[in-house]
């Protein structure tokens, strides 16, 4: 006698649309990831402003980007699980009123502690947009062919919100002041989750992932700590206890990491992708390209601000050039890593990067405080711009290439926790560089970053290379 065991029938195909609904679709999407990448730069501009409104240093204005940049780098994969279980567009809208909420709290926050706490619940709202809202993208677009043009846009749309949030940030500065960085964000949450009821269906994963808790615990931890160390270890001393204890918790939070995600079936991340030098190398260069980003524009802004005494919304306009140097070469570097591979707009983002640089040091050692140097910022910051906008694409594609189908969303879920985290560190390095100087000395405090920025570049040559075996 046999028996027959029941399965549970396939989940029903997403239902087709029409090219126009789509195409709504990935609007309505690309509106969310463009506040998620805006809210990532657009407050740099605006700290001089929020230290002076709040009275507060250069540590505390750190913790105020670094807060919304460490629980979004932490969250994004466990969000993504949350979408595949309880429904994509559920937790995508979600995440809208979370961050519409929390960017509410900014701007009417009191003091530079409530500043922060509001910052990272912002951070929890946009973990559940961006891995979600390209979820939803590759859900409605069946067809390769539109699901990568589609993706192509979405790759120009992060990259000009990162690009462009300086120039936006400085001119709601100087309009309106610095609570306005915020205030902006509340029409466009409200207008987002009335077009996602509308037009986003609702789509789930066949097979929902298991929530990784402990490992999701220990993520975060490591995260923080590590952030936390870069932050208040020059304030702290080095060698001091409190900065040894926090090096102690990263060290032992990261293990505790590997080891758990070792053991389980389902883990948070899936660690056997580093075994390709391929991956690990794009994982690596994302943290790279990010912090060359971060790097550049809170060393830029502070040093126009404070030694040369630029208003926000000048400030802004400096790194305009950067904004469409990323706008204009991220869909040409699609195109690029579609027809002939990743391998040369990475070299082309590698020199770019690195030039840009260069420049920068050298302007740094120019410095005189005048400003026969500004054309020379204008060109590192068009050269930075178009690194940026070359590395995202190939990096993506490096990552994800020739793995398979069901596990190329978790690479590139890890590949966006990168970026992610190359911001936090980049904003730490840079902090660090830049607290306790005066406004005279803030150009010869800045040397090491733009080292830093050009390493960065350099890097990407190695990620190239990975590439072309891979």
């Amino acid at each position: 006698m046999t028996t027959t065991t029941a399965t549970a029938p396939p989940p029903p195909p997403p239902p087709l649309l029409t090219a126009r609904r789509r195409w709504t679709v990935l609007a309505v999407c690309a509106l969310s990831l463009f506040l998620v990448g805006l809210d990532t730069t657009i407050v740099n501009v605006g700290l001089p402003a929020i230290g002076r409104g709040l009275r507060v240093g250069t540590r505390d204005l750190e913790w105020i980007v670094d807060s919304y940049t460490v629980v979004l780098a932490s969250l994004l994969i466990t969000a993504g699980a949350l979408a595949d279980r309880f429904g994509r567009r559920r937790v995508f809208q979600c995440g809208l009123l979370v961050f519409g909420l929390a960017s509410l709290g900014c701007a009417l926050a009191p003091s530079a502690g409530a500043l922060v706490a509001a910052r990272a619940l912002q951070g929890v709202g946009a973990s559940m947009l961006s891995p979600v809202a390209l979820a939803i993208v590759v859900n409605a677009m069946p067809d390769p062919r539109e699901r990568a043009r589609a993706i192509g846009v979405w790759a120009s749309v992060f990259g000009l919100s990162m690009a462009a949030g300086p120039v936006t940030g400085g001119a709601l500065v100087a309009a309106f002041g610095w609570r306005s960085v915020f205030w902006v964000n509340v029409p466009v949450v409200v207008a987002a989750v009335v077009l996602s009821v509308l037009f986003v269906p609702e789509s789930r994963a066949p097979r929902a992932r298991r929530l990784d808790l402990p490992g999701q615990a220990l993520l975060i931890a490591a995260v923080s700590a590590t952030v936390a160390v870069l932050i208040e270890g020059p304030r702290l001393g080095r060698t001091s206890p409190w900065a040894l204890a926090g090096c102690a918790v990263a060290v032992a939070a990261t293990a505790g990491f590997v080891r758990a995600e070792r053991h389980r079936a389902e883990p948070l991340m899936d660690l056997g992708l580093f075994r390709r030098p391929v991956f690990g190398t794009a994982v690596l260069g994302a943290v790279a390209v990010f912090v060359a980003l971060t790097v550049s524009l809170l060393l830029t802004t502070f040093q126009l601000q404070h030694a040369r005494g630029w208003t926000p919304a000048a400030a802004g306009l400096a790194v305009l050039p950067m904004a469409l140097g990323a706008t204009v070469c991220a869909p040409l570097s699609g195109v690029l890593v579609g027809g002939a591979g990743p391998r040369r707009p990475l070299l082309f983002a590698a020199w770019s990067t690195a030039a840009g640089g260069v420049l920068l040091l050298v302007r740094a050692s120019l410095s005189d405080g005048g400003g026969a140097d500004v054309p020379l910022l204008l060109v590192a910051n068009l050269l930075l711009g178009t690194g940026f906008g070359f590395a995202n694409a190939p990096i993506t594609s490096t990552a994800v290439g020739g793995l398979p189908a069901d596990r190329a969303g978790v690479a590139g879920a890890i590949t966006s926790t990168a970026r992610q985290l190359g911001s936090a560190v980049g904003i730490a390095v840079a902090g660090g560089l830049v607290a306790g100087s005066s406004p005279a000395g803030l150009a010869a405090a800045s040397r090491p970053g733009w080292l830093l920025v050009t390493a960065c570049g350099l890097f990407l040559l190695v990620v190239a290379r990975a590439a072309r075996r891979g």
